[in-house]
């Protein structure tokens, strides 16, 4: 293995700068990799952090729609099914465990195909035929997330929400 070329002039210039008052710290280019890691660091770790909380964000922002998909999947199955708010709103909440918080309100209403104003208890005697009743469902889900870490100029807390609605089975 060849050994570098290094004229007198570099020697001395090394030799001088790594004399005396600077013989306690290191010469040419040893801690600068250290150092460069010391400073970058920092910035490393707040982008792993922030890419953590973008994904649970994300992911918890799918789970809450998924929910709201979940309850209006178990009440438009039958008009019976359509009028048990709290299990439509038990059904999305059940789809969700990951979501802590998650919280979920059902509605269910009707329209007249005549244009009619209706609601469900007085659909019979309004909506008279050859119009029909159409009966929906609708779920809203609703969760809040904390940030992992507190980011500048952005909220700590976060509130994602989820909104389906279908008509129910005839």
């Amino acid at each position: 293995m060849k050994t570098p070329i290094v004229s007198k002039s570099d020697s001395r210039r090394s030799a001088i700068r790594c004399s005396s008052a600077w013989r306690r710290l290191p010469c040419g280019n040893r801690g600068s990799a250290m150092l460069e890691l010391a400073l970058l660091m920092p910035m490393f770790t707040l982008l792993l952090v922030g890419s953590a909380d973008f994904a649970r964000f994300v992911y918890a922002s799918i789970e809450v729609s998924n929910a709201a998909h979940a309850g209006i999947q178990y009440g438009m199955q039958n008009r019976n099914t359509a009028l048990d708010l709290t299990g439509m709103a038990q059904a999305a909440v059940n789809d969700g465990p990951d979501v802590s918080a998650l919280k979920a309100t059902a509605i269910n209403f009707c329209v007249c195909t005549d244009g009619t104003s209706i609601t469900c208890a007085n659909a019979g005697t309004k909506c008279l035929s050859p119009a029909r009743i159409l009966q929906y469902v609708q779920v809203n889900t609703t969760a809040q997330l904390n940030c992992l870490y507190n980011y500048p100029a952005l909220p700590t807390t976060i509130t994602l929400n989820g909104q389906a609605s279908a008509r129910v089975e005839q």
